[in-house]
């Protein structure tokens, strides 16, 4: 079968944000084949390649200047399901929230914190998704993936994938050089509600331990109740990593902000409430033309309508700059920008 190439494809409805750009040429992927059959292909094989799950991680500030790659892998499974244990298998261009949704209906429960995380399975590992107390590295036992100049198909662990906050190889040495195409995962057993999360903690604070479906809807009406829909209003959650710093640091800012927000690491690092310096500088809330700061949640970037990639950047830079100036500390973008 020949690969399902398109040209001069829309790109609005495949990003959250929902950003105007164009891709001169686009092949959809379904399995591993298919991508092994791209990496050969005479013409395609050698071109630039831009991966695209559900863009929910990605933002657009031009025609991308690549081949587009959407993964369309589907396909949910048990594996294995014993007292060590339950490994389950998705497809790359599984949506998360479907996987976390199923797993719970299979009476499956470990995914339950990631619950509305927007964006596909594929992705997921390249993020380091994380939640509510629960990243993506906790649960996770393996992925294959296709090597883009070999076509060679690998199976990862978490030890080669170097899992860090919001963050792995994937961003790193295997940026642009990988294609995944299925993840597993592995739910404890026995299992055990992690509530420790402020909201949370605050949501079951002296009842009985909470069933996975009540932990589920929780973070889903805590969620809902923070977070735009990017349905309705583009976006592509958190724009930015809450920053880690050393202690030294962190003493020297609580100095001078005894009200900041901030989470001691076990190594002895403290993580920043990037949410607060941004609120601090003035910036929730704040537009700049088409696009804005949410009200609801200043790590959250929005377009309004019709907000052009560049006018996000353009704030970005800007909420960047103040915390910069006032804090001394530099923020990263989560999303990758083109």
């Amino acid at each position: 079968m020949d690969l399902q190439l398109e040209h001069d494809v829309a790109l609005a409805a495949l990003n959250s944000f929902g950003v105007a750009a164009r891709a001169a040429r686009l092949v959809r992927v379904h399995d591993a084949r298919e991508v092994r059959r791209l990496v050969d292909d005479a013409q395609l094989g050698a071109c630039r390649k831009l991966i695209l799950g559900g863009g929910s991680n990605l933002l657009l500030t031009r025609d991308p200047d690549a081949l587009v790659v959407k993964v369309e892998i589907g396909g949910m499974r048990v594996l294995r399901d014993d007292e060590q244990g339950c490994i389950v298998e998705a497809g790359a261009g599984v949506r998360w929230h479907e996987l976390v949704v199923w797993t719970l209906q299979q009476g499956l429960p470990g995914l339950e914190n990631l619950a509305l995380i927007p964006g596909t399975v594929g992705a997921a590992p390249v993020q380091n998704i994380g939640a509510y107390g629960v990243e993506l590295a906790d649960r996770f036992e393996s992925l294959d993936a296709v090597d883009l100049t070999t076509g060679r198909e690998v199976t990862l662990d978490a030890a080669t994938c170097r899992f860090g906050y919001r963050d792995s190889q994937f961003k790193h040495a295997l940026a642009g050089r990988s294609l995944i195409t299925r993840v597993r995962l592995r739910l404890p057993r026995p299992w055990a509600p992690q509530i420790g999360y402020a909201d949370l903690a605050r949501r079951f604070a002296g009842g009985a331990a909470p069933s996975a479906q009540q932990v589920f809807d929780a973070v889903c009406e805590i969620r809902r109740a923070k977070l735009p829909d990017p349905a309705v209003l583009g976006n592509a959650g958190s724009f930015f990593k809450n920053p880690v710093v050393n202690r030294t640091i962190r003493n020297e800012i609580l100095e001078e902000y005894p009200e900041i927000v901030s989470y001691p690491l076990d190594d002895g690092s403290y993580k920043l409430a990037a949410a607060w310096m941004i609120d601090a500088c003035g910036f929730k809330g704040r537009a700049l033309g088409r696009a804005a700061v949410d009200a609801r949640h200043a790590l959250v970037l929005v377009n309004r309508g019709g907000a052009s990639g560049a006018e996000i950047i353009e704030l970005a830079q800007a909420v960047r700059a103040a915390v910069r100036d006032k804090f001394g500390v530099e923020l990263e973008f989560e999303p990758v920008v083109v």
